[in-house]
């Protein structure tokens, strides 16, 4: 998905917004605490995607918050109603209220909060959280800092030790398909938890030594890349270029590991 130019944006200090950005997170966690299973119940979009009231709810109450925290930044929702292949603006809350709505609506813990900034086109913060796992993660109060540049990683630095989790697979004989049998083939083990928002923090808590997203839209990895980038992870597209908004492939993990995974991607999913 492309970006359009900073046109009058608001330059408030990244650190000032991820205050805006934590209180507007809470207040759409602290309602779906309170919300009754009727929220949940399922319908589906037009992609014959899985939604629910309460992704539209939580989505509405954050994005109250940040308008009034800081009124020149635009929010981008996932439930926002828009035209496919709309731009992104440069400077935008990238917000995804339920990532894992499938995990919500069976009960299953896996699925959080997400909420990303982008500036200049780039992630520059995140915060995520995991109602049913009472866990928070953000970019930290050092957000306007340089990212690291160092290559983060303690665990395995090549395909056949890794760990790796996968999101957005297809069909069996689609692109994504053939790329999830070859690490099923390839990798030490799989996992597809089916959220990518918390594969990319399984990779930064060392759940994960790496994961692959196929798909993914802008709200679905903004704040987790992020996060990621400030800790000094390698996130690249499936060409192992730095990854950018509308690539059809993410890869996440140390620098050897990310990039084995990127010519792995480079080789399948044509």
């Amino acid at each position: 998905m492309r970006t359009e130019p900073d046109v009058g944006s608001d330059r408030e200090p990244l650190a000032r917004l991820l205050g805006a950005a934590e209180a507007a997170v809470d207040a759409g966690v602290g309602w779906l605490a309170e919300a009754g299973d009727e929220w949940s119940k399922r319908r589906f979009k037009a992609s014959g995607e899985e939604v629910t009231d309460a992704d539209a709810e939580v989505e509405r109450r954050i994005t109250r918050v940040l308008r009034e925290h800081a009124p020149g930044i635009p929010v981008v929702g996932e439930e926002t109603d828009r035209e496919e292949g709309d731009s992104v603006p440069s400077r935008c809350w990238l917000l995804d209220p339920i990532d894992g709505t499938m995990n919500f609506t069976r009960g299953a813990p896996l699925y959080a909060v997400s909420l990303g900034l982008v500036d200049g086109g780039e992630p520059a913060l995140g915060v995520l959280h995991a109602p049913a796992l009472n866990r928070r993660w953000s970019t930290g109060p050092d957000t306007d800092a340089a990212p690291g540049t160092g290559e983060a990683g303690e665990g395995a630095r090549e395909v056949s030790r890794a760990v790796v989790g996968v999101t957005g697979a297809g069909g069996v004989d689609s692109p994504s398909g053939r790329l999830l049998a070859a690490l099923l083939d390839e990798a030490y083990r799989v996992r597809m938890q089916g959220c990518m928002s918390l594969d990319l923090i399984g990779v930064a808590e060392g759940w994960l030594d790496a994961c692959v997203c196929v798909g993914a839209k802008p709200w679905d990895v903004a704040a987790g890349v992020a996060l990621l980038r400030r800790r000094g992870w390698t996130v690249l597209d499936g060409d192992g270029r730095p990854y950018a908004f509308g690539a059809p492939v993410l890869v996440a993990g140390n620098g050897p590991l990310a990039r084995e995974l990127a010519a792995l991607c480079r080789a399948r999913i044509r």
